[in-house]
């Protein structure tokens, strides 16, 4: 289930037009702050980013029978 929030920009009510779309800012600053932590910490990102990868190809290959 995707649920679209955005502000009241009247281009996102006809873009969204019979999807779940609610106009609120109730997340805004909790997303607000993951992109900071993000742009904050930039060694961290890329370690995570290298580990979901990793995780990624194990399951692709031990589920297409290469391991």
């Amino acid at each position: 289930m995707v649920i679209w929030m955005t502000d009241g920009w009247p281009l996102y009510e006809s873009r969204l037009k019979g999807k779940l779309h609610v106009i609120s800012k109730r997340y805004t600053q909790r997303i607000e702050r993951h992109n900071l932590n993000l742009e904050a910490a930039p060694g961290t990102a890329g370690t995570e980013v290298a580990v979901v990868t990793q995780n990624r190809w194990s399951c692709m290959t031990k589920s297409s029978g290469i391991i």
